[in-house]
């Protein structure tokens, strides 16, 4: 889960997609970052942290992390929580045999082609209010329930 900071979207996105493989009684390793390191080291924003407390999410043990090179080749996705995020994922990575990992995540109605049939953004709720967060909560919680389901079906054929 990658977002611009590694302090609002992207832990929410860890914290909630943790909780729905669980649902699901399957493993995937799941970490967050961002392509910025302003706030390496940092918990998450306390808004962050208190919408996931509100839904049952406790995300304050997590540890905000720049993007490294690395994570390309571990991870079997990236999960961008905008274009400009999918953008710099794209132009910043190590090899072309990477790109087919990165994935917008509102296009959950990905095509086999890689083309989607959407393109929205998760709204940085950073400069925002609480209730700001609360709608990347839900967004978030519903995408990552669909990813969810997707990558169960995908990882069980």
């Amino acid at each position: 889960m990658v977002c611009l900071g590694n302090i609002c979207r992207s832990p929410l996105a860890e914290g909630i997609m943790i909780e729905k493989l669980k649902k699901y009684n399957i493993y995937f390793q799941v970490d967050s970052a961002g392509t910025g390191g302003w706030h390496v080291g940092s918990a998450p924003d306390k808004r962050s942290i208190k919408v996931g407390t509100e839904n049952g999410i406790d995300i304050s043990n997590q540890v905000c992390r720049a993007l490294v090179s690395e994570d390309y080749e571990e991870y079997d996705y990236l999960f961008a929580m905008d274009t400009s995020i999918y953008k710099t994922l794209y132009e910043r990575s190590p090899s072309p045999e990477y790109l087919n990992k990165l994935k917008l995540i509102c296009d959950i109605n990905e095509n086999y082609d890689g083309s989607s049939d959407e393109n929205m953004d998760v709204p940085d709720p950073y400069t925002g209010e609480i209730n700001d967060f609360r709608i990347v909560y839900r967004m978030l919680d519903l995408l990552c329930e669909k990813w969810a389901e997707k990558l169960i079906n995908n990882h069980s054929k």
